[in-house]
């Protein structure tokens, strides 16, 4: 799994916000997605919400967004960030990668 991250995060393009982080490379057929906390999140707990954060935000949106690998890398302010800070960050990330399949956002 190591392997598979670091080479998403050495060939993908990534997109930056506030409180999350994008790695993305676009591969037809592939719809893989993985999520990441650090423990500068805090303790298990809170990096283990943020994820959860996250990873709800991709499941409502994965149908608009194009094949490919995703990594999400959550940053420290996720923990304190309102939902629809966090969604608009969400889809900031996304558009700015290329992502939104056409005739999205």
């Amino acid at each position: 799994m190591h392997k598979q991250f670091q080479y998403i995060y050495k060939k993908g393009k990534n997109q930056h916000s506030s409180s999350v982080v994008l790695f993305f490379l676009p591969q037809h057929g592939i719809h893989k997605v993985g999520f990441t906390a650090t423990k500068k999140i805090g303790n298990a707990v809170k990096r283990n919400r943020a994820k959860r954060r996250l990873r709800a935000l991709f499941l409502e949106h994965s149908q608009t967004i194009k094949d490919g690998t995703y990594i999400f890398v959550a940053k420290q302010s996720i923990i304190d960030i309102p939902h629809p800070n966090l969604l608009k960050d969400f889809k900031k990330v996304i558009f700015r990668s290329q992502a939104f399949k056409e005739n999205q956002e």
